[in-house]
């Protein structure tokens, strides 16, 4: 699995963020704030599949243009930056040696924060 960062993702999380559309939560939170399977199909039903791609921070190249493999590393639901998404993403990417992307996710839990 060849992931990469996806730099239109991040350069759209961080709009986001600076526009203050943010949600602060816990770090436990994103089993429950994460969009479900469902959300995610209506999402690209109504938007496609280059919207869908700027809410992941990953992208794997190698699998095919328009199926949510292709995508991970989500950080948000569609409409909002969950705080609980980066701090997942930032955990998993580090344990998967994609060290971009967490370092990536590190400095959008600082703007997130304020730091």
């Amino acid at each position: 699995m060849t992931v990469r960062l996806n730099h239109a993702a991040l350069e759209h999380a961080r709009k986001l963020v600076e526009q203050g559309a943010v949600v602060h939560d816990e770090r436990d939170d994103w089993s429950e704030h994460a969009p479900s399977a469902d959300d995610e199909n209506r999402y690209v039903e109504k938007n496609g599949w280059d919207d869908y791609a700027l809410w992941h921070l990953g992208e794997d190249p190698d699998k095919s243009e328009e199926t949510k493999g292709r995508f991970s590393f989500p950080y948000g639901d569609f409409a909002r930056v969950h705080r609980c998404a980066v701090i997942s993403l930032e955990s998993r990417a580090a344990q998967n040696d994609h060290d971009d992307l967490a370092r990536e996710a590190k400095r959008l839990l600082e703007l997130i924060d304020g730091e």
